[in-house]
């Protein structure tokens, strides 16, 4: 079995090797770059696995995917990531990926993975794949109470206080207090200004 890696990080590379070489009969090459892997895979003979690193030089997303798997060869190629989201994975295996491995994978799940792939199966681990996405926190969101965040997202509407209050079902001096701490919290003087902000940080 002849597995390709591709991976610009050299101590997890060698590993990687290690690991796969070890009594599991396989033969493994190791290159640092997109443009290294095309190059071996045209000139070596024919490999059972391609393992692309989604985030090293020359992948520019999922680009570097699609070309490896229209090369000569029909070589199964399959994403290998610490960082890339579930979307991505999705993506990667609806282009025809033989599949995703995050690197957090255990070593004896790596290597399985990586066998069942070169014998032509389809690999995802079901829990990264059924896991809820956890969306990143907006910074200026984290400063703000949830009830704060009502009022700015009315502000960035451009609602009057009265039309603020009647919607969240407070009065309106509630809302005039809200909008003070909203000002500083913000580091704005006016209603136009904390909109603009909001705006600008991708808050609504």
């Amino acid at each position: 079995m002849r597995v390709l890696i591709a991976d610009d990080h050299d101590l997890l590379r060698d590993t990687l090797v290690l690991f796969l070489e070890n009594g599991n009969g396989m033969e493994v090459a190791a290159v640092g770059t997109l443009d290294e892997a095309h190059a071996r895979i045209e000139q070596d003979p024919k490999y059972d696995l391609v393992l692309l690193d989604y985030n090293m030089p020359g992948m520019n997303g999922l680009d570097g995917l699609n070309q490896t798997l229209t090369l000569d060869g029909g070589q199964r190629v399959a994403l290998i990531s610490g960082e890339a989201t579930r979307e991505i994975a999705e993506r990667a295996l609806e282009a025809g990926a033989a599949g995703f491995v995050p690197k957090t994978l255990p070593a004896k799940s790596m290597i399985n993975a990586v066998r069942f792939m070169a014998m032509g199966e389809q690999y995802a681990p079901l829990d990264f794949m059924t896991a809820a996405e956890s969306a990143p926190e907006n910074p200026l969101a984290a400063k703000l109470t949830p009830r704060e965040l009502d009022v700015l997202k009315g502000l960035t509407e451009g609602k009057s206080n009265k039309e603020i209050a009647r919607d969240l079902d407070i009065t309106e001096p509630t809302v005039k207090l809200h909008m003070k701490t909203l000002f500083r919290k913000l580091d704005a003087t006016n209603r136009t200004q904390a909109a603009m902000i909001a705006r600008e940080a991708g808050l609504f």
